[in-house]
């Protein structure tokens, strides 16, 4: 049995926040049973079990939303209770969690820090593009919230990451959130595409992200980082490292840029268990880890073809110069063509505007990264 990785929904699709382009809000409302509360104690004790049962090496287990964190503490210091309780085989833990920072005090950041969580806290970028989408329950902006609370991480030590949500704003002054990302001195980065809503053809929102923005941001985004990286100064993208990685013959960790799907086992808060965080709704619904092994549930999930689906390329993706290393992406934004299969990406422009600027410059970090690891074996 392989090492296992959980994405967890612990408060389902509760919020404390109204972002206007939240994909899960989207997918609730899709589904017969919109929300499903916070997971009870019962729940989380059988996810535990069955996952550390399951598990060989490592076992990860990551919390996300809605926003995790409404959970509330005692879900968390529960959790840890559990998997000490059913680590039996004594592998290696990581937990981590996935927050949008909004007013969270010392006794949270006193807990992360303690226990080792791996912090992602949600910020578009600077005020501007931040408070144009993210805002609160009552409708107010949230950027300085979340500042607060990164202060506060930084304070205590908290090991944590940024994400940004790649949307028309955040597109188009990413030179000025690069550049306010390095004055903070935030070296772990995530930049992920925004996404419309399922079904719908896209690019119709106030935000959304067009091919020609997101290629523009691409290209732009690894200029300035390729000029860091010259200077031995440049954060961790993981985009970019993962294509380098490509190129230098490893295994992409991002299941859209290896070029086929995988199942993901995101469970919600009573137990149910989906294939991906893009699809948790009731057409891919796999199983309840209350009353099903991990194992039964992943066997279902197969039946499913969800992985099979994402294998399906075209003449297109096949013959591009390119292929090799963009893999057709994300099957969340892979259209539906005329014969009822998953046909082009939609950002498939994007991609090739940023390789045609970017592979060679990639190539090039890649053969020096080759050329220092030889040398450190040499040693």
């Amino acid at each position: 049995m392989p090492p296992l990785q959980l994405l967890i929904k612990p408060a389902s699709g509760n919020c404390n926040l109204r972002c206007r382009y939240c994909f899960y809000t989207d997918e609730m409302e899709k589904r017969e049973t919109a929300n499903y509360g916070i997971m009870s104690e019962e729940t989380l004790e059988a996810l535990v079990k069955r996952a550390l049962e399951f598990a060989e090496g490592s076992c990860g287990f990551a919390f996300q939303g809605g926003e995790p964190t409404l959970a509330g503490l005692d879900f968390y210091k529960k959790l840890l209770e559990l998997q000490e309780k059913y680590n039996t085989k004594k592998i290696r833990i990581q937990n981590s969690i996935q927050t949008n920072g909004y007013k969270l005090g010392e006794e949270w950041a006193g807990f992360l820090a303690q226990n080792h969580f791996l912090a992602g806290v949600s910020l578009d970028g600077v005020v501007h593009t931040h408070d144009a989408y993210r805002i609160d329950a009552g409708g107010k902006a949230t950027f300085s919230e979340v500042m607060k609370t990164l202060e506060l991480f930084d304070r205590y030590q908290v090991e944590y990451n940024i994400l940004t949500v790649v949307n028309r704003r955040t597109a188009e002054r990413i030179s000025r959130i690069y550049q306010f990302y390095a004055k903070h001195h935030w070296k772990y980065l995530q930049f992920i595409a925004c996404l419309d809503p399922l079904e719908e053809i896209p690019g119709q929102r106030e935000y959304s992200l067009t091919p020609e923005a997101y290629g523009k941001f691409l290209v732009e985004l690894f200029d300035l980082w390729y000029l860091d990286w010259k200077k031995g100064i440049q954060p961790s993208i993981r985009m970019f490292e993962n294509y380098i990685g490509i190129l230098m013959g490893y295994i992409p960790e991002a299941c859209d840029q290896r070029g086929h799907c995988s199942l993901q086992s995101v469970v919600e808060a009573d137990g149910s268990v989906y294939p991906c965080d893009f699809y948790v709704i009731d057409r891919y619904w796999m199983g309840n880890i209350r009353d099903q092994s991990l194992k039964e549930i992943l066997e279902k999930g197969k039946t499913l073809r969800f992985v099979e689906a994402s294998l399906e390329n075209r003449d297109e993706c096949r013959q591009c110069e390119y292929g090799f290393i963009c893999r057709g992406g994300c099957r969340r934004n892979r259209q539906i063509d005329e014969r009822g299969t998953l046909g082009l990406n939609y950002f498939c422009s994007s991609y090739k505007m940023f390789f045609q600027a970017a592979l060679p410059r990639m190539g090039e970090i890649a053969q020096e990264l080759s050329r220092r690891q030889q040398g450190e074996r040499r040693l």
